[in-house]
């Protein structure tokens, strides 16, 4: 197992996700435990330390259920993380409710990682809010022992992380990004690194494989990748990309069975870094799969100036892009919850007067109201 260095422990560069635990007959609801005690136990013999749950996963059974599945082993022999669920704005005034119930349902008597969920456009005002406490209790809870690693998630735009690194920052012992590298440039989680680097805040990952679409390759770009490392699957190379970023410390996989859990196991065994040809080949073939849905918007803001009802048209693009790329998803209708509705794609007058200076020739009106659409 690879290891990496954090406040003087050495966490599995693999982390246990149970986000995605097997579940019986296809309902997300009902986990089947006695597979998850087996991965749970698989993890534990090949040296995983960090097990990673939250409040609302599973219909909020995985805390549960990954609580009893650590229980056989010595608390100091792993590592647990989960976090606070802002991702639901009825959470906010709830904070000290939530973090007892959650110490309950793990049965534990402290996290060692605990995290701000999900900040983002939708919640970075209430997170910021000092009417809800949510900072002051969770500060409170790592004086007392009961968190001993405070951080946050984040699928929130630039300007929402850096306004969280303003607030709280100092404090903050690492940040969770969805990064991989397709969102390397497509969800900037290249500058989102940078900015977590000039604070010295180490990275987390979440969706390495996208999903499993990094594990799914065209048959041209696997060929691609195997004339590189024939001995690698695709997955595989997902992983190395993101090892070879010397600020990631946790990589966060959410594995449903144990043959994902021995291949991952396998990948994690040894340490081999991608070479720069390599580095290049893999964020070459980002650019064409994502080069085949995306809008080619440059961001240029000509068109924002013509525009009568000044919608950001360039971030408005940009979740179009997200949304159609991932075939629906969370992220641009959370972003798209926290826009008054004369800003949003269905606000679109439909009068042309952006695609009359836009340089790439876009059809904005169009992409609009594909948008609108799309979101019903």
């Amino acid at each position: 197992m690879i290891y990496r260095e954090f406040e003087g422990m050495k966490l599995s560069a693999l982390g246990f996700g149970a986000m995605r635990l097997p579940v019986i007959d296809g309902d997300d609801s009902r986990i089947d435990e006695e597979t998850s005690q087996k991965m749970v136990d698989q993890a534990m013999a090949a040296g995983i330390n960090y097990y990673d749950t939250a409040w609302g996963y599973h219909d909020g059974h995985s805390e549960e259920v990954l609580g009893r599945c650590l229980k056989k082993y010595d608390r100091n022999s792993y590592c647990i993380a989960t976090k606070f669920p802002g991702y639901d704005l009825r959470n906010m005034p709830k904070v000290k409710e939530i973090f007892e119930k959650q110490l309950e349902k793990t049965g534990m008597e402290y996290f060692d990682f605990y995290l701000f969920h999900n900040v983002c456009e939708m919640n970075i005002d209430a997170y910021l809010d000092p009417k809800y406490g949510i900072f002051d209790y969770l500060m409170e809870q790592k004086k007392n022992g009961r968190i001993r690693h405070l951080g946050f998630s984040c699928h929130g735009n630039i300007d929402v992380l850096k306004r969280f690194l303003e607030a709280y920052g100092k404090d903050m012992e690492f940040c969770q990004l969805q990064l991989n590298y397709l969102d390397w440039t497509f969800q900037n989680a290249k500058e989102k690194v940078a900015i977590l680097k000039e604070m010295n805040i180490p990275v987390w990952v979440m969706e390495p494989l996208r999903g499993g679409k990094l594990a799914k390759l065209s048959e041209k770009h696997k060929a691609q990748l195997k004339a590189l490392r024939p001995d690698e699957d695709a997955a595989a190379w997902a992983f190395r990309f993101l090892t070879t970023i010397p600020e990631i410390t946790m990589i966060l996989s959410g594995m449903s069975d144990e043959e994902q859990m021995a291949k991952n196991l396998k990948t994690f065994s040894e340490d081999r870094k991608l070479n720069e040809e390599e580095m290049k080949t893999v964020l070459e073939i980002a650019d064409e799969m994502l080069s085949v849905k995306a809008v080619p918007c440059t961001a240029c803001h000509y068109c924002v100036s013509h525009c009568p009802m000044g919608l950001d048209i360039p971030h408005l693009i940009s979740l179009y892009n997200e949304h159609t790329y991932t075939g629906g998803g969370f992220i641009a209708p959370m972003a798209l919850s926290a826009l008054p509705d004369d800003k949003k794609p269905s606000a679109c007058l439909h009068c042309r007067s952006c695609e009359q200076v836009c340089p790439q020739q876009i059809k904005i009106s169009e992409v609009m109201t594909d948008f609108a659409e799309k979101l019903g």
